[in-house]
């Protein structure tokens, strides 16, 4: 009888603990990753202007007319373009910076911080 006490398995509250940790992981994973996919949307964006979707891209501008659409084609919004991404041109060549920070509200006033930071060089074709 001493070995199958012991071999009981957890109890409730530690099962109630575990959903707990699950719910808040899964909560925060909710909140991130959406974060995360547009981010992976700006850089296909980005490395596209090499394809022949680019030609034509001859200056700065350019380069902001078309993230502009494909961030609406994409469905992303409250996003500034002007502050999150910086275009040079030097040559045939595009250097772009993306540098910024998206927040989300995880628990009252405790905030999830997801920073961004990447440099393209792109050519965009002739």
């Amino acid at each position: 009888m001493v070995v199958r006490k012991q071999q009981r398995g957890m109890s409730v509250m530690n099962i109630l603990l575990m959903l707990a940790l699950a719910a808040f992981l899964a909560s925060t994973a909710f909140k991130v990753i959406p974060h995360y996919l547009d981010f992976m949307a700006l850089e296909k964006m980005i490395v596209a202007i090499e394809s022949p979707q680019g030609q034509g891209m001859t200056s700065p501008g350019d380069v902001y007319a078309y993230i502009e659409k494909g961030l609406t084609v994409n469905s992303i919004r409250e996003f500034d373009l002007e502050k999150a991404m910086e275009v040079e041109q030097e040559g045939n060549d595009f250097l772009i910076k993306l540098n910024y920070e998206r927040r989300e509200n995880l628990i009252k006033n405790i905030d999830l911080v997801v920073k961004f930071e990447k440099e393209f060089r792109v050519r965009a074709p002739q």
